[in-house]
């Protein structure tokens, strides 16, 4: 296949209503025009969540890097273009690059996704499944410059903030949203932070699904450099998520 055609390219806009106080797209909005783009690519090569539905099989977002010079502003129209750029038997990595209307790249991301039985929730084998086609996608020669997500570690013993996950955080899989972790974390930050320096580079790893109902609660060790780490705790035990913020991004 030809090494274009493997890429995706999707048209996007900074609505009114998917900007912070600053009139710049948010973090938790670009997230889920990634995912969503993620989703188009996958289901224009057989390998979409409805039809993936029918076997009993689907997607689980495992991690996420984003990294940006400057996010859209409020009504900038601005695309997604995303490819597979590895596949091993229980992952798959798929990047992304996010660029102006007039093609200049405004940043980029890395994510790791792994393929599950709905019944069971343990891996599929992405090298067994349609024979294996999956790699037939696979998009060596576009770059992706920025560094993999990497392993974030927190130390602190007693939680910053705690709360409990309600209807909004619920999606169609029963268990809370890929991009309400993401929003929850930036949330424990004030707004003069976002003001004097945007985020410049955030990274989320998934550990464990968590409910309606779970109490989550979230640590944060400050690593300095205007750098965090985060992990949010369901029900005061099990890690449910990680990430690292990185602020020092462009006020331009």
């Amino acid at each position: 296949m030809d090494e274009e055609k493997k890429v995706g390219t999707y048209e996007c806009v900074a609505e009114p209503f998917h900007v912070d106080f600053t009139g710049r797209l948010t973090m938790g909005v670009l997230g889920n025009h990634l995912l969503n783009c993620a989703g188009f690519h996958a289901s224009e090569r057989g390998f979409g969540i409805a039809t993936l539905n029918e076997d009993n099989y689907t997607w689980v977002l495992s991690r996420l890097a984003v990294e940006m010079d400057e996010m859209p502003r409020q009504y900038e129209r601005f695309r997604v273009q995303t490819w597979v750029e590895n596949v091993y038997r229980l992952f798959t990595d798929r990047n992304f690059a996010i660029l102006a209307e007039d093609g200049r790249p405004l940043g980029y991301a890395r994510s790791v996704w792994a393929m599950i039985n709905m019944q069971t929730r343990k891996p599929a084998d992405l090298l067994d499944l349609h024979g294996g086609c999956i790699v037939d996608y696979v998009c060596k020669d576009k770059p992706c410059p920025i560094g993999k997500p990497s392993r974030i570690r927190v130390q602190a013993a007693e939680p910053v903030e705690s709360l409990r996950a309600r209807y909004s955080d619920i999606d169609i899989n029963g268990h809370v949203n890929s991009i309400r972790y993401v929003e929850h974390i930036l949330d424990l930050f004030p707004l003069e932070r976002y003001r004097e320096t945007p985020i410049r580079r955030f990274e989320v790893a998934y550990v464990a699904e968590s409910y309606y109902g779970d109490e989550l609660s979230l640590y944060v060790d400050d690593c300095g450099g205007n750098a965090y780490a985060v992990e949010m705790r369901k029900n005061g035990k099990e890690t449910a998520c990680r990430a690292k913020v990185e602020f020092g991004g462009c006020c331009k």
